[in-house]
């Protein structure tokens, strides 16, 4: 019987192991990034808000705003240029939802 409890444990433990093993990390993608208005050409909201564009579509994005990050009517703002950003997250429907964004600064 304590073989079997002994044999039974180790199963557990080495199947716990290998289940967190194979869970992979979000990737960290690069994006361009800008209003979707204004930038993008996006007319599902009026005003002006944070898109990203992931293989040539926009989606607007939930869990961080156009003017988190600067000042949106700026020369090198959202409103009047297209930035890069890396990003994780994920596409639901017709948003991107971010869980991490990073500005990139302009080359120039």
């Amino acid at each position: 019987m304590k073989n079997i409890v002994v044999t039974f444990c180790l199963f557990i433990l080495s199947y716990t192991a290998q289940a967190q093993a194979t869970q992979t990390q979000p990737k960290t993608q690069l994006v361009e990034v800008s209003c979707g208005q204004c930038q993008f050409g996006m007319k599902d909201k009026k005003g002006c808000d944070l898109a990203v564009r992931i293989d040539g579509k926009s989606y607007f994005v939930v869990g961080t705003k156009l003017d988190d990050h600067g000042d949106a009517h700026a020369e090198d703002g959202f409103c009047s240029a297209i930035r890069q950003a890396e990003v994780i997250g994920e596409i639901k429907g017709n948003t991107f939802e971010v869980t991490y964004f990073k500005l990139l600064p302009l080359k120039h």
